[in-house]
């Protein structure tokens, strides 16, 4: 029988690992890392995964077909929340448990989006870039005291944006489809419709799951408050980056700052290219810390899958 675990996460699949996947390897696991560095294609999970009983995943798309070649799979471990890239139902008929490393990156990313937003608001990236250039070019920026951050989805990584925000002085205004009536963070704060959201914030950061649809499409733009800066580090799907771009040239949007793609890396875009977009390579959960307590949870979880307790 099969004892190999794969391990993809890009954080973890080249340098060395991580020291606590040690505990894997100590219980008479194989690990096996792929592709360094880099996500696997298709036609790699095709090759490796058939001689694996366990999966440490990182965010490339997990399809039935490959879940097809992988009899004896037994348990797939994301180093992080996100399942939307696994088909479940496949997993479930297979048999497969789908574990995820729950809140592990929440500070971090939560910690970005607040770093985006400010970016974005005092025009930094421009700046530095200019004056590497030689040039002395200074742009009036916005201070965030007194202004209404705006977030949407309010679970682990959303009220740690909400304490940031407020720490800073803003007055935050929260939705979420099944909001918590127990968080009540001291502060300027409640929760609200996604439409009063929209019209009151100066800032809006995003913060919930994927939907069928992008959550900020043309309409939701256009309900935004004149001159809003809008954070993606949640899902690309989210956001309709051609609306995005439209704004962005009349006025609408003084800003958008992005962390999250389709495809990693992305394709060239026009909207990745524009003057007033921010946009880093999905670093959100990318800190010592959330790569510490991810890989720990996600170790645990398989040891818990493969190994449970007689």
């Amino acid at each position: 029988m099969t004892n190999r675990i794969a391990v993809t996460p890009r954080s973890l699949s080249q340098g060395g690992g991580h020291p606590a996947l040690a505990a894997l390897e100590a219980a008479g696991y194989d690990l096996l890392f792929p592709t360094p560095g880099r996500q696997p294609t298709r036609e790699e999970q095709l090759r490796f995964l058939p001689s694996c009983v366990g999966y440490l995943a990182g965010v490339e798309p997990i399809t039935r077909e490959v879940l097809a070649a992988a009899p004896g799979l037994k348990v797939i471990s994301r180093n992080g929340v996100g399942v939307d890239s696994v088909d479940l139902t496949a997993a479930a008929e297979q048999g497969v448990a789908v574990e995820t490393a729950a809140g592990a990156n929440a500070q971090g990313v939560a910690e970005l989006a607040i770093a985006l937003m400010l970016a974005g608001l005092r025009h930094i990236p421009p700046q530095d870039t200019a004056l590497k250039a030689g040039r002395w070019r200074r742009i009036e920026g916005r201070e965030v005291a007194g202004r209404t951050l705006g977030v949407v989805g309010c679970g682990q990584i959303g009220r740690r944006v909400v304490r940031l925000g407020l720490g800073l002085g803003m007055s935050v205004r929260a939705f979420d489809a099944f909001p918590d009536p127990e968080f009540t963070p001291a502060g300027d704060f409640s929760y609200t419709t996604l439409e009063d959201l929209l019209a009151q914030a100066d800032a809006v950061t995003l913060h919930c799951p994927p939907a069928e649809r992008p959550l900020i499409d043309k309409a939701a733009i256009a309900a935004m408050r004149p001159g809003a800066h809008l954070v993606n580090t949640a899902r690309a799907s989210l956001v309709d980056d051609g609306a995005v771009l439209d704004a962005l040239e009349d006025g609408r949007l003084i800003g958008y700052a992005t962390d999250v793609y389709d495809q990693e890396p992305p394709e060239p875009q026009e909207l990745l290219h524009h003057p007033r977009v921010i946009s880093t390579p999905h670093i959100g959960g990318y800190t010592g810390e959330s790569v510490e307590r991810a890989t720990r949870a996600a170790v645990e979880n398989l040891l818990r899958v493969l190994n449970p307790p007689s």
